[in-house]
């Protein structure tokens, strides 16, 4: 013992110390926990959950076994994990929607495909299936090597040897520390003969492989939807997505309505979940073409979804529900595996296949080599027994008067410590004349097999015709018809008008001066603003028609541009709520303008420091929440004026803070998504005022206030007229001291 407990203490860098320690964590996840191994396609705890079942002798042909026995022996002997886990782990194997070739047969309640969990392991019971013991077939003929358990009490097996493309066949998922798993599961006939042909042709491109998988195949079925050409690169590369949707027909009923059956959904989809989601956008009214959602569903999967209408246009429907639910999902690639040595790495399927392969070369030649070896074994004692039958009376006497016949035998015949002890095991009825010749034939029998044996292990040829017959045996017994069907190739997405999917209603958008925002249902008239109800020391700031299918766009100071959906303002009860919880905008930014825009709008943007330009709708739509940068300001301006193109408008008036206004021609104004934009007016003092554009032979106008409203309007603009950039002169008389232009956004 030390002499102070500070002995023990190892001064070590913290940093060393963790990314040590962090590092044994992180392989154990990887190699213990996480990736399955490219033989067996297994990972631990369902490797050990099967060997556990043939343990305790749950054969496909045997009786069920209570789950709560197999949980039991895999965390006691095998593998100290929690009983919930292993229990889910097992419930997997079990569930014909999740695996495309179960390895579990169970019995009672595994759960359901609309999510439902399964019952307590208590209540359920569970067997292993024809594939689970084809997996497992040959643990006994010496194929792989054995290790101990966790405690060192019992072993198990490395690695399954069964012929069973399991990785492939059922997949794989999983997060370890710094590297995931996803593999989607493939039709094994498919598998067999693509492996074949790789037996045939090694130097074969991943491309050719294509011609037997076609590509993932999912217990749920569904239409894979990607391009050849998307799914062969996946393929090669180990790393991709495929797009998978459901099986939809259109259903023609009695009187000319129709309705779309839902047959087949996305894997990995709850179906109740699913359900719940469309009818969501139901009640939302986010799909208003949509009308209803039913469940039909028996043995067989049957979703019904009912139009709005008959007129209603079945492919933008199916098309929407696409987009707006989890009818279409991508499924993630990333064949990152465990090779044979343990290390973790992204393979293709080539790769994969040919490791498989020659993992199964290997398999064969250890159950050959383990063969020969009881062969020799047996025939050892044969030809004990053969010597003893042809001295079969001096044997006899031996037996009778010598203390330690075994050393006498031995001395006298030549023969081994086993022959002599196998013969001195013979009974007596095995010494009859018929037993002699049974003897030779067996010989004969076993040293013809062993002399195959020994030919197959000294032949590659002779091992890769053996594996390609074994390989069609395991595509007779387990192979079926592909679920999922290969689709078209896709073209693009259909663009969708997302106003067709909102009712159409007019609303009155309303703003306050602090930037509260809220939609009436109707259009009120824009009288009534002033009776509107507004915070203490609020007031109107904008009010406007519009419908709830528009969008909305708001323009800030500091030049970013926000799109607002009509259909999701806050409704017109109360005050509101303030337009900063939609988007990003700071609070000491103010808003410059509020309006309907629509992709062909044709805008006027302005700043104070006198530049402009002209814009489109489209260019300002940003449908995110931090919305999008549409003038690049220089220090110290901002935005000052945002404002449609006036219908037919030629020309552009402009007018300064120093009281000086300018017109010229519109074409002057460059288009422009975003930027600075040009010049308008030149300024000594002060900055842009406001910014018109208008039809110059119609004269310019604006309104002398009052309760008449009457407007003004000056014919004669020459004395205004200049090139862009000019300073300008003093307005005609009775212009509007604000230095505003009449009309608003």
């Amino acid at each position: 013992m030390p002499d102070s407990p500070t002995d023990l203490v190892i001064d070590t860098p913290f940093e060393s110390a963790l990314s040590e320690r962090y590092l044994v964590y992180a392989l154990s996840t990887i190699t213990a926990r996480s990736l399955p191994d490219v033989r067996d396609g297994l990972k631990p705890v369902h490797r050990r959950l099967l060997w556990a079942m043939r343990l305790l002798k749950l054969d496909p042909s045997g009786g069920y076994k209570k789950s709560a026995r197999v949980v039991g022996d895999v965390i006691g002997k095998y593998h100290p994990h929690g009983d919930q886990s292993v229990y889910d782990a097992m419930v997997r194997l079990s569930q014909d929607w999740a695996l495309r070739y179960p390895l579990v047969d169970g019995q009672g309640n595994f759960g359901n495909i609309d999510g439902d969990n399964a019952a307590a392991y208590r209540y359920t019971e569970a067997r292993l299936t024809r594939v689970a013991a084809a997996l497992m077939a040959g643990l006994d003929e010496g194929t792989v090597d054995y290790k101990a358990t966790y405690n060192g009490e019992e072993e198990e097996p490395e690695v399954f040897p069964g012929l069973f493309p399991n990785l492939l066949a059922n997949g794989a998922s999983g997060i370890a520390v710094g590297m995931a798993t996803s593999i989607p599961p493939h039709n094994v006939t498919e598998l067999a003969d693509a492996a074949i042909h790789l037996i045939d042709n090694p130097a074969a491109e991943d491309r050719a492989l294509l011609d037997f998988v076609g590509g993932p195949d999912f217990p749920t079925g569904g239409v894979l939807v990607d391009a050849k050409e998307t799914i062969a690169q996946a393929y090669a590369t180990g790393r991709g997505s495929f797009r998978l949707r459901a099986r939809i027909e259109k259903v023609v009923e009695k009187g000319g309505g129709w309705h779309l059956l839902v047959t087949e959904i996305p894997y990995g989809v709850q179906k109740g979940r699913l359900i719940e989601a469309i009818a969501g956008l139901i009640g939302d009214k986010k799909l208003p073409i949509l009308a209803d959602v039913r469940d039909e569903s028996a043995e067989d999967l049957r979703i019904i979804l009912e139009p709005r209408s008959r007129t209603v246009d079945a492919a933008l429907l199916e098309e929407s529900l696409y987009k707006m639910t989890e009818l279409e999902v991508r499924f993630p690639l990333n064949l990152n595996v465990l090779d044979k040595h343990r290390t973790p790495g992204v393979m293709s399927l080539k790769q994969a296949l040919l490791a498989w392969l020659a993992f199964q070369i290997e398999v064969l030649l250890n159950r050959s080599r383990t063969r020969i070896g009881k062969i020799d074994e047996r025939l050892e004692l044969l030809d004990g027994f053969l010597i003893a039958f042809l001295n079969l009376d001096r044997v006899i006497e031996i037996i009778r008067t010598e203390d330690e016949p075994k050393l006498v035998m031995i001395a006298e015949f030549a023969i081994s410590d086993r022959q002599a002890e196998a013969i001195l095991n013979l009974r007596l009825r095995s010494l009859r004349r018929l037993e002699e010749m049974e003897i030779a034939k067996e010989r004969e029998k076993l040293a013809k097999e062993k002399a195959e044996l020994a030919a197959l292990v000294e032949s590659p040829v002779k091992q890769r015709n053996r594996l390609k017959r074994d390989l069609a045996a395991m595509r007779e017994a387990f192979g079926d018809e592909r679920r999922t069907r290969i689709g078209a190739v896709a073209a693009a997405h259909r663009e969708i008008d997302w106003s067709q999917m909102i009712e159409k209603e007019p609303i009155t958008v309303i703003l306050s001066q602090r930037g509260w925002i809220r939609a009436m249902k109707g259009h009120v008239a824009e009288g009534e603003g002033d009776s509107l109800k507004f915070r203490e020391g609020d007031g109107l700031a904008r009010l406007f028609h519009a419908q709830t299918t528009d969008k909305l766009l708001l323009a800030a100071e500091d030049g970013r541009v926000f799109t607002l959906a009509g259909d999701r303002l806050p409704g017109g009860r109360g005050f509101g709520e303030p337009v900063r919880l939609s988007i990003d905008l700071a609070g000491e930014v103010d808003i410059v303008a509020l309006m309907v825009v629509r992709a062909d709008t044709k805008l006027l943007v302005a700043s104070s420091d006198g530049r402009g330009f002209l814009t489109s709708g489209a260019a300002v739509l940003a449908e995110t929440r931090k919305g999008k940068q549409l003038v690049n300001l220089k220090p110290g301006a901002k935005v000052a004026v945002v404002k449609r193109v006036a219908a037919n408008a030629d020309a552009v008036a402009v007018i300064g803070e120093n009281r000086k206004m300018l017109v010229f021609p519109l074409s002057e104004l460059p288009e422009m998504a975003r930027g600075q934009g040009v010049t308008l007016q030149r300024y000594r003092d002060g900055g842009l005022a406001d910014v018109t554009t208008l039809v110059a032979a119609e004269g310019l106008s604006w309104a002398q206030g009052g309760e008449a409203k009457r407007t003004r309007t000056e014919q004669d603009l020459t004395p205004w007229r200049a090139a862009r950039g000019a300073a300008g002169r003093m307005p005609p008389l009775g212009f509007p001291r604000s230095n505003r232009f009449s009309g608003g956004n």
